[in-house]
């Protein structure tokens, strides 16, 4: 089917941002049509728009930029059981050239998920690339215990705000840095500590914890090594720069991609419906080529609080 969509044609910055008629591929038996209410801006968005990730994905264009979605269910494919017609559901669809700045969108049903019956489309749009991030780092890669203590760097970004909520509620002491803008949010979602990145050097004033989940990279990356126990873990969704740092404590870095995950959104659901997450949206835009311009230039400032949804309804 055609499918209006915001579509890049060539690398390069957000004027290459444009809308255009695109036909999606024939649905898949195992896969679901689902009419978009709600997508959200990731970092990744506006670094493929770039070009850096070209090599990884080798795509012709037109390319559809976004991998969150939360809308309907308009078709299923034959041998879905799991969806009907006129579910409402959120997913992180996988990484493909058909993405979800579009008016329908297709997904790999076991990547999907019933919407938490608690949040709206917008809110749930913003939940399955950073709350999938969060939930891995801390978990699969992390294996962060109730009682352990962890630092979430840049607690007030999109995966930050997921990883402090999730991080407690799993019964962890959680320590975060922000601006002092954002340290009251930031308690209200959890945070036991928040550190002033501006004015203290959690370097000099951290000690003995058992995770670090890194989302700078630099020196807040190096420094990281400092603060954590011996045999203490530190988990990046950039790149482990040093890889000898931390040797002497027997620290293991490890540097993480996410991976699409159905039942764990599922998980993510219910915790949302039992209040012990939210999605904290900074700032919404339209489904246009200028909304989604103006959400990527905020993205980019690193300094959008929160997730950015595009709302399409």
């Amino acid at each position: 089917m055609n499918t209006r969509a915001i579509v890049i044609n060539a690398y390069g910055g957000k004027e290459e941002l444009a809308e255009a008629k695109v036909e999606l591929p024939a649905l898949e038996p195992d896969q679901i049509l689902v009419k978009t209410a709600a997508t959200s801006i990731n970092p990744i968005d506006w670094k493929l728009r770039e070009g850096y990730l070209k090599q990884m994905f080798p795509w012709q264009f037109p390319i559809i930029l976004g991998w969150d979605i939360a809308g309907e269910v308009v078709e299923v494919g034959a041998e879905v059981s799991d969806f009907n017609i006129g579910d409402a559901i959120y997913a992180r669809p996988e990484t493909t050239p058909f993405g979800t700045y579009a008016d329908y969108a297709i997904v790999d049903a076991t990547l999907a998920a019933l919407k938490p019956s608690n949040q709206t489309f917008a809110e749930a749009a913003a939940v399955p690339l950073a709350g999938l991030t969060a939930y891995q780092a801390l978990f699969d890669h992390g294996d962060l215990k109730a009682g352990q203590k962890v630092l979430i760097h840049a607690g007030a970004g999109g995966v930050g705000t997921y990883a402090i909520q999730l991080a407690k509620a799993a019964g962890a002491y959680v320590i975060t840095t922000a601006s002092p803008r954002n340290h009251e949010l930031l308690r209200t979602l959890g945070a036991d500590e928040v550190i002033d990145y501006h004015t203290t050097d959690f370097e000099t004033t951290l000690s003995d914890i058992d995770l670090v989940f890194d989302t700078m990279g630099g020196d807040v990356q190096r420094k990281s090594y400092t603060v954590l126990k011996p045999n203490g873990r530190l988990v990046t969704i950039l790149s482990v720069e040093d890889e000898a740092a931390g040797k002497e404590k027997n620290i293991t870095a490890k540097a993480i991609w996410l991976r699409t995950n159905g039942e764990q959104l599922k998980e993510l659901a219910a915790l949302i419906e039992n209040g012990k997450v939210k999605s904290v949206i900074g700032a919404t835009f339209p489904l246009t080529v200028q909304g989604i311009y103006d959400a990527h230039a905020l993205s980019e400032t690193h300094h959008a609080v929160g997730k950015i949804v595009i709302d399409n309804q």
